[in-house]
């Protein structure tokens, strides 16, 4: 779509660089020939006359007094017909791309190969839900259980995620189960992303019959900054894993004659050093977003570098976007897309609110509207990333999912109810929903390809 707005900007550079050439630049050549005052007279005579115009002129063979202001006029309305002809032309691909973020599955019996956006939707009240229970998990860390942690209504654990224009196959765990045996999956990310993995196996531990052959390979206890877990399901043969890397790019210290205030240097055009353990994934999800804030940057004394040059200067917004290029680089370098499926999660809404946005109130249903949070810059730089790779990557575009769940935080019902937690979400709750479209996305393609290997 960038080669639309190109054309619609060259275009009207176009048309301004003629009209400068007629009504100044024209004459002003002609003027610079200083061996006559008469083409001076010509050039100054044409510039004081722009855009003087009479309809009832005195002249008897002109209407217009200025033949530029005619020129104006005519070539001005000329511009806006053809920018109005073309927008028509582009209008339904700029829609288009606006609204088909992310990917899209068809129907099960649909076979006019028509997709159906799944990020495109509502949530709808199903009181079959949750999927499991966060008391036969072992691998739910207690912040996250609120029910746990004195919750007393469990509404919020009922709702569904319903796409307009198809549904999602209900959640089948023998089925997913049986695609990832033999297989890697890896997360990447902050701490959402470590909520969106205990999610995973917490939803894959509910088909399995004897619990105690899926363990942690290392013994790790889960917390908040450990930066590694690995959950073996030793009768199926696969692991689920997660890497803490907040800003998938590189931190590292503070460079020599460095300003005091620079604490820590992130290194907009390096990789975390741990990127080689995510090479080999049969899955690999990515997140990043909640770090990239001025509180967690700059209150903290971490700046970015690039190369070996400290950007003490540089936007958070421009960061982000280079490291996101870094990451795209790396996935179209290390990553053999025949064998891994990736994933990028966009931003997930949160519900702060008050002057300062410091105050947490969880309501007990889903808000009717977003209120506007289903639009988000780092999403949107996510979505720009992931659009212009040359490899195949799937965006998780769940920022307008979670912009309804003003219900579905951890709140106060965490293991520090001192500290309200609007960005955080309860388990079993939203966290699932993501994972749901990732085992949907899954066995969807698999069953495209298992077509193409019998045809």
């Amino acid at each position: 779509m960038e080669y639309e707005y190109m054309f619609l900007g060259s275009l009207t550079l176009i048309y301004l660089a003629a009209l400068l050439y007629w009504v100044f630049f024209k004459d002003l050549i002609n003027g610079l020939n200083f061996s006559s005052n008469l083409h001076v007279k010509k050039f100054y005579t044409r510039v004081s006359s722009y855009g003087d115009l009479s309809l009832m002129g005195s002249g008897k063979n002109s209407i217009f007094r200025s033949v530029n202001g005619f020129i104006v006029i005519a070539s001005t309305f000329s511009l806006l017909i053809v920018l109005g002809g073309a927008y028509w032309f582009f209008a339904p691909d700029l829609e288009n791309s606006v609204r088909n973020q992310g990917f899209g599955i068809s129907e099960p019996n649909d076979t006019s190969n028509t997709e159906c956006n799944v990020f495109d939707g509502k949530w709808v009240k199903d009181e079959s839900y949750p999927l499991y229970n966060a008391s036969d998990c072992p691998f739910l860390e207690r912040g996250f259980d609120c029910v746990g942690n004195g919750r007393n209504d469990n509404e919020y654990m009922k709702w569904r995620w319903k796409p307009n224009k198809c549904d999602l196959p209900r959640f089948d765990v023998e089925a997913i189960l049986k695609y990832l045996r033999g297989k890697r999956v890896v997360f990447v990310g902050d701490s959402l992303t470590r909520t969106q993995w205990e999610s995973f196996v917490c939803m894959l531990m509910s088909g399995v019959d004897d619990k105690r052959f899926v363990y942690e390979v290392n013994q790790n206890e889960i917390s908040k900054q450990i930066r590694f877990l690995n959950v073996r399901f030793d009768s199926y043969n696969f692991t689920v894993e997660f890497y803490r890397s907040v800003f998938l790019v590189l931190p590292t210290s503070a460079p020599n004659k460095a300003p005091k205030r620079v604490k820590l240097a992130l290194k907009l055009d390096k990789m975390d050093n741990v990127n080689g353990e995510w090479v080999d994934a049969d899955v690999l999800i990515f997140n990043t977003g909640h770090w990239w804030t001025k509180t967690k940057l700059f209150e903290t004394g971490t700046y970015f570098q690039v190369g070996g040059s400290l950007k003490l200067g540089m936007p958070v917004t421009k960061a982000l976007t280079k490291a996101l290029e870094t990451w795209a680089s790396w996935v179209e370098s290390r990553i053999n897309p025949n064998k891994t499926h990736v994933f990028f999660r966009t931003f997930e809404a949160t519900h702060w609110s008050g002057r300062n946005r410091n105050t947490c109130k969880v309501s007990r249903r889903p808000m009717s509207t977003t209120q506007g949070r289903e639009k988000n810059s780092i999403s949107d730089a996510i979505l720009k990333a992931v659009k212009k790779m040359s490899v195949p990557v799937t965006a998780l575009h769940v920022t307008p999912m979670g912009a309804y769940r003003s219900d579905a935080h951890v709140g106060t019902w965490s293991d520090n109810p001192s500290v309200p937690d609007c960005s955080h979400w309860c388990l079993p709750g939203l966290p699932d929903m993501w994972n749901e479209i990732v085992f949907t996305y899954l066995l969807h393609k698999d069953q495209i390809s298992q077509k193409k290997t019998a045809n």
